[in-house]
């Protein structure tokens, strides 16, 4: 929208500036130069996955143009193949990659090849307010024929959290071998024993912790930011004081003195956004993003704490790069810590029992879902007509959305291109 490309073109000018007339003079307006074209480039690519533009509604990762056909979804019980043909650009090699279409989750080669199900959350099991139609069947009768259903969830809460929910739904929390939510992950990692957990611990946290260096700048959800750090051995505080961010949620800013509410004051959240970004890019402050999800699959798609962190990734990026500095957006990554899908911390908590051939990731998010199933060597069955791409599948096709996502430098995949195994409509027996 022209609202959020100006605010974008804006920051974009107030950051140049501020270098421009910073004191260390001409060197810095090469950096200001630098930064102008990088953030322009930004502005236009990068952005529409970013925090900044989601001020207004932003599509995500939406294909334009389709050269393919729709989907065609068997009648249940049967399954068909389609070759799915993608280029990034005419430079780009040609790749084939064969996905099965299948009509629910009772065919027998799904049933036959697998024996763990990762299931994501909401846009697969609810909308947020209810379950899908038919997906409380689909749980008991995946139950009744002995498969090991796990719940892999971005949610920056704790899993007492998804037990409540799920539980208000009419799931039955004993149907499910775990929960895994991000959140969790994370809680473990800021008290150093993610390890007892199943998966590493973050090196740069571990120095942190072990230096007692444990003051945290938080952009929060509202609900329990403060309680969830201290419970974890850590202080809320100011920016300038931060030896840590995390990235929570996207409606508070709270640097435990004050609090930031993007509903009361949405322009003055942004100011606060932006200067505490410039600010800790400036100190290069490690950030960890308890949920990697970049939007919400829900009405306007509405940002989540992933677009936090690849807009402060960027920031430092842009702060260290040449001539001043050595830094590259490989390097701006080690700075920034997703817990989540598709990073391979939850992969390594879910599968510690299980033979990766043999499980298999549902999900209805390429960038999260069906990335982390590629990732970690599982299988992935993608479900198309509800969650985040359910808008754009109906507009182009499944294939157009794949090659859409498949062309998009700035995701998760980093370059990668991601055909899942499977695709569905719903997650249905």
């Amino acid at each position: 929208s022209a609202l959020t490309t100006t605010y974008a073109q804006q920051l974009t000018l107030k950051s140049t500036w501020s270098l421009v007339n910073d004191s260390n003079g001409v060197l810095h307006y090469f950096v200001a130069a630098a930064l102008f074209n990088t953030m322009t480039k930004l502005t236009t690519h990068l952005f529409s996955s970013s925090l900044v533009l989601s001020l207004g509604s932003v599509a995500a990762f939406q294909a334009t143009t389709s050269p393919f056909n729709t989907l065609s979804i068997p009648q249940r019980g049967g399954a068909t193949t389609m070759a799915i043909h993608s280029t990034n650009d005419a430079a780009s090699s040609d790749t084939t990659t064969t996905t099965t279409s299948i009509s629910s989750l009772s065919s027998q080669e799904i049933l036959d090849q697998y024996d763990t199900f990762l299931l994501d959350m909401w846009g697969v099991m609810h909308n947020g307010s209810e379950p899908y139609e038919g997906v409380l069947e689909a749980v008991k009768e995946l139950k009744r024929v002995g498969k090991k259903m796990i719940i892999l969830s971005n949610s920056s809460k704790r899993r007492e959290n998804s037990h409540k929910m799920l539980g208000k739904l009419g799931f039955d929390i004993n149907d499910f071998d775990n929960i895994i939510t991000s959140g969790d992950v994370s809680h473990a990692l800021l008290q150093n024993n993610a390890h007892t957990l199943g998966c590493q611990n973050w090196d740069t946290l571990t120095t942190l912790v072990e230096q007692k260096s444990t003051n945290v700048f938080v952009f929060g959800s509202g609900d329990e930011d403060e309680s969830y750090c201290t419970s974890a051995g850590w202080t809320l505080t100011s920016i300038e004081e931060a030896d840590l961010i995390l990235a929570r949620g996207t409606f508070t800013i709270n640097d435990g003195s004050t609090v930031v509410h993007k509903k009361d004051d949405e322009m003055e959240y942004w100011r606060v956004m932006e200067q505490s970004m410039m600010v800790a890019a400036e100190k290069k402050l490690p950030m960890l993003v308890s949920n990697p999800d970049k939007v919400r699959p829900d009405e306007g798609l509405p940002p989540m704490p992933g677009a936090i962190g690849d807009t402060y990734e960027r920031f430092v990026w842009t702060t260290h790069c040449a001539p001043v500095g050595d830094m590259t957006e490989e390097k701006a990554r080690d700075y920034v810590k997703r817990i989540g899908k598709p990073f391979q911390e939850v992969f390594d908590i879910a599968l510690q029992d299980s033979d990766p051939s043999r499980a298999i990731m549902i999900g209805d998010a390429l960038e999260t879902d069906v990335t982390g199933a590629t990732n970690a060597g599982v299988g992935s069955l993608w479900v198309v007509q509800d969650g985040i791409h359910a808008e754009d599948v109906t507009k182009t096709s499944a294939e157009g959305v794949i090659a859409g996502f498949n062309g998009n430098e700035f995701t998760y995949a980093y370059g990668k291109k991601v055909m899942p195994n499977y695709v569905t409509e719903h997650f249905r027996w």
